[in-house]
């Protein structure tokens, strides 16, 4: 049975660190291209990493470049998402999905939700009064 189960959201003053780890299980997660999304209250669904397989090359759109990173481990196949310095704008739904379509992608065909076929129940990340 195929799984991906987030984990680690919570509320946090702007300016925190929060780090999101995302579980797997029932497919080969070293094949896949893993990517985090997420979906603010009455926003799209938006791309804010992705890590190919093999090469670890990573995408970040602009507007979270340098404050998050995704990594990934291969043998507890396992992905996590660290947020630093964070943002009230970084509050939404944070969810990680995983594909098989990601040979020779741009930075913004990786963190196109609609190539992703395995997708989280997501964790909730809010920014504390």
């Amino acid at each position: 049975q195929v799984q991906l189960a987030e984990s680690g959201g919570g509320s946090v003053q702007a300016g925190e660190s929060l780090r999101l780890t995302c579980a797997t299980s029932g497919f080969p997660f070293d094949n896949y291209c893993m990517a985090w999304f997420r979906q603010g209250l009455g926003s799209p669904l938006a791309g804010v990493a992705a890590l190919y397989p093999a090469t670890k090359t990573t995408y970040y759109p602009d507007s979270v470049m340098g404050r998050l990173t995704i990594t990934r481990d291969n043998v507890e196949d396992t992905l996590v998402l660290q947020l630093d310095s964070l943002k009230p704008d970084d509050t939404s739904m944070y969810f990680c999905a995983a594909t098989t379509d990601w040979v020779s992608l741009s930075a913004e065909q990786a963190l196109d939700a609609t190539r992703y076929i395995r997708w989280g129940q997501g964790t909730q990340v809010t920014d504390a009064p």
